[in-house]
């Protein structure tokens, strides 16, 4: 039998109420989470992860993955200050791997992370999931933000719809999806402002996609030469939603951005970080195939599932529903998992977590980071476990 995959959860730090001893109780062994309290850009230095790294082991686990090292705008915009940016970041894997954490989870989303227009999205169940409506995208970029560009991306149809989407809401439920579109930057808390929005955008007024992808492997030559000699594992995530928003370009959205990723800088250390529930938003994106094709770079798996919406608009939905045929991924992460151990590879237990869980029952109780409640995301993870040992039964007990 194969090792299992790592089961791993997302832990956001000492003031996450899903705290360390709760996420023991799933069964997960290990930790993803990052340095929050130091600034995008800034060095982190052995002391600051050390600190981290002893709470977790103190709590019994694991820290198994960096999510995120986050990457300046500097260097995604090829600012006069990226060299200097770059170098702090080698300095950071440098002394994460002198503390033994060598698997780093990035990204190169411009401006914004992850971005939904409804946090609280109710299933028929009551449960509350993530949903991006790609109107209410369109509402906010053309009537709030007023983007000039924004008329000529979108059809008459489809600015008649915004309107329409718009004009129903309250002026409570106006301000609410501002707040969740402007959820501020990556490694901040911050809710941006409207003028404070067009300003970050402005840095991307010459940075269309051709340019971010140049600047993307310009950062990748710099920083996996030092990777690999520290014997770290760099995986970049896909960009979440995968198409680009507000005239920002997105780069990590396809099978061929993934493929020109890794030829940008080949290396072990140059991987991929294999989310479903972002490339599943896009129904082009063939998920199995993927893995079967690309797998073979992937350091880290993001497993959950979308629904998506025949405008393209998609929402959270349970991990074994959704719009991908998440036994056939699975079966394919196994199958890559083989592939390893017959090429003598050691780097079986690939770690996976849980990702976007719904608010279910006790959930309620607790103020947990949108989409990351403990008995939703501990409801996946059971889900996905059953589904490792069956695949792996129904291949190998035959």
């Amino acid at each position: 039998m194969l090792s299992n995959l790592t089961q791993t959860f997302r832990w956001f730090g000492p003031n996450d109420a899903v705290t360390l001893q709760r996420i023991r109780q799933t069964g997960a062994t290990g930790i993803v989470t990052h340095l929050s309290h130091i600034a995008v850009g800034e060095e982190w230095t052995t002391d600051e992860i050390n600190k981290y790294k002893q709470l977790i082991i103190g709590g019994g686990l694991n820290w198994d993955v960096v999510e995120s090292v986050n990457v300046h705008e500097s260097i995604k915009t090829a600012g006069r200050e990226r060299d200097k940016y770059i170098e702090l970041y080698i300095k950071t894997l440098q002394n994460l791997a002198k503390a033994g954490i060598k698997t780093v989870c990035y990204n190169f989303m411009p401006v914004l992370d992850w971005t939904r227009t409804d946090l609280d999205y109710r299933l028929p169940n009551n449960a509350s999931a993530l949903r991006c409506d790609v109107r209410a995208i369109a509402a906010f970029d053309l009537y709030i933000l007023e983007r000039e560009a924004a008329f000529t991306s979108f059809t008459a149809d489809q600015q008649q719809k915004a309107k329409a989407f718009l004009d129903g809401l309250s002026a409570d439920e106006k301000q609410q999806l501002i707040n969740n579109l402007m959820a501020g930057l990556p490694g901040t808390n911050k809710t941006l402002s409207i003028p404070e929005f067009k300003t970050h955008l402005q840095k991307y007024a010459d940075v269309d996609a051709a340019a971010l992808k140049e600047n993307l492997a310009y950062f990748l030559r710099a920083v996996i030469p030092s990777a690999e000699e520290a014997g770290v594992k760099m995986c970049i995530h896909p960009d979440d939603p995968p198409f680009p928003i507000f005239g920002l370009p997105r780069v990590v959205s396809t099978e061929k951005d993934l493929t020109d990723i890794v030829n940008y800088a080949p290396s072990p250390s140059n991987g991929l970080t294999f989310c479903s529930g972002s490339l599943g938003a896009r129904a082009d994106n063939d998920l199995p195939g993927i893995v079967e094709r690309l797998g073979q770079h992937f350091h880290f798996l993001h497993l959950r599932n979308v629904r998506r919406e025949a405008d393209g608009s998609f929402y959270e939905d349970e991990h074994l529903g959704g719009s991908t045929d998440m036994y056939a991924v699975m079966k394919n992460v196994i199958l890559e998992q083989k592939k390893r151990v017959d090429a003598g590879r050691t780097d079986i237990a690939i770690p996976m977590r849980p990702d976007h869980g719904h608010k279910l029952l006790d959930d309620f109780n607790h103020n947990t980071y949108h989409g990351y409640s403990a008995i939703g995301r501990l409801k996946g993870l059971a889900e996905l476990r059953g589904l490792e040992m069956g695949v792996k039964r129904s291949l190998f007990d035959s």
